[in-house]
């Protein structure tokens, strides 16, 4: 007899599978999921809605069949360039941790995770941590950037554990739903979900001493039932993010506010890097599009050319 679940934990050959009664089976799966032509690093993911032959003997399942992914958060894997990951599946929303300082985060890393749930339309909130740490110029340039994003049309929201500060918000955003919670390592991804589900006790760790980044405390992604609804996956600090699955041609349409101003490009295929009556060049050179943004596009787009020259 086939049972349903959704997956909660993987760790090597081992699945989690969480039923509709909340219990949790140890599964393995069937050759053909691990294999996937050889392309995901992992074909079975956090999120993922399984059947699964449950085992009364042993205590364990067969994952038999993967649903239909509604959406999902991919990567290119960072020792395989080859290769992607991803994430996670099936995600009501995706929360970005970024810190400007211990360690900072840059902003095209933000750009290109925007870009990758643009992609496969998975509302954002960017949620700037560990405030209480910032001086005034750190304060001017998280003014800045949240000026950035929200006029794009993002979420941001600013918090800070130890000042207590939008703790209730950040709780609030997360009831009743499946939220992937990534970041670099050391942003305070853990620390966070402890504060508003102190139940779950999740690993933390301190800052690298020598390079000012985070260590991983996070070695795979695992979803977590909140007691106040929802579900959380808590993810391993991402260092890069490569993007897969992009013709660039297409790039455009995943940064909203060039996509609003290509409407107005003398040519329909122009690709607002070089042709003369582009509207976005205009935009940006008028400060109506960031130029930050306007260059994490401009970066994406020769990203592929770059590799072909090196």
């Amino acid at each position: 007899m086939e049972n349903t679940g959704i997956v909660t934990k993987v760790t090597g050959r081992w699945f989690w599978v969480e039923t509709p009664e909340h219990r949790s089976v140890r599964c393995a799966a069937k050759g053909r999921f691990r294999l996937d032509g050889g392309r995901n690093t992992n074909p079975v993911v956090v999120g993922d809605q399984v059947t699964f032959i449950h085992d009364n003997q042993t205590d364990s399942g067969m994952i038999t069949g993967i649903s239909a992914r509604r959406n999902y958060i991919i990567r290119r894997s960072a020792n395989l360039s080859h290769a992607t990951q991803i994430l996670a599946a099936n995600i009501d929303q995706a929360i970005l941790i970024a810190t400007l300082i211990k360690p900072k985060t840059y902003p095209e890393f933000i750009d290109r995770f925007l870009v990758s749930a643009e992609a496969y339309r998975i509302p954002v909130c960017i949620v700037f941590n560990k405030t209480d740490l910032y001086d005034s110029l750190l304060l001017n340039r998280l003014e800045n950037l949240i000026k950035i994003y929200t006029d794009v049309g993002y979420r941001v929201l600013r918090t800070s554990v130890p000042d207590k500060k939008n703790i209730d918000h950040f709780k609030t955003l997360l009831a009743g739903k499946t939220s992937l919670i990534a970041g670099n390592s050391g942003v305070g991804k853990s620390t966070l979900i402890n504060t508003v589900e102190p139940g779950l006790n999740l690993k933390t760790n301190s800052l690298s001493t020598y390079h000012q980044s985070g260590r991983h405390t996070t070695t795979y992604s695992e979803m977590f039932r909140l007691n106040f609804g929802g579900y959380v996956i808590d993810t391993p600090g991402i260092k890069g993010f490569g993007l897969v699955g992009f013709d660039k041609e297409e790039l455009y349409h995943f940064f909203p506010e060039i996509f609003r101003f290509s409407a107005s490009c003398n040519y329909y295929n122009c690709t607002h890097t070089h042709e003369p009556g582009c509207a976005v060049k205009e935009a940006a050179g008028t400060g109506k599009i960031s130029q930050s943004r306007y260059n994490s596009y401009l970066n994406l787009f020769f990203e592929e050319d770059k590799k072909y020259r090196e």
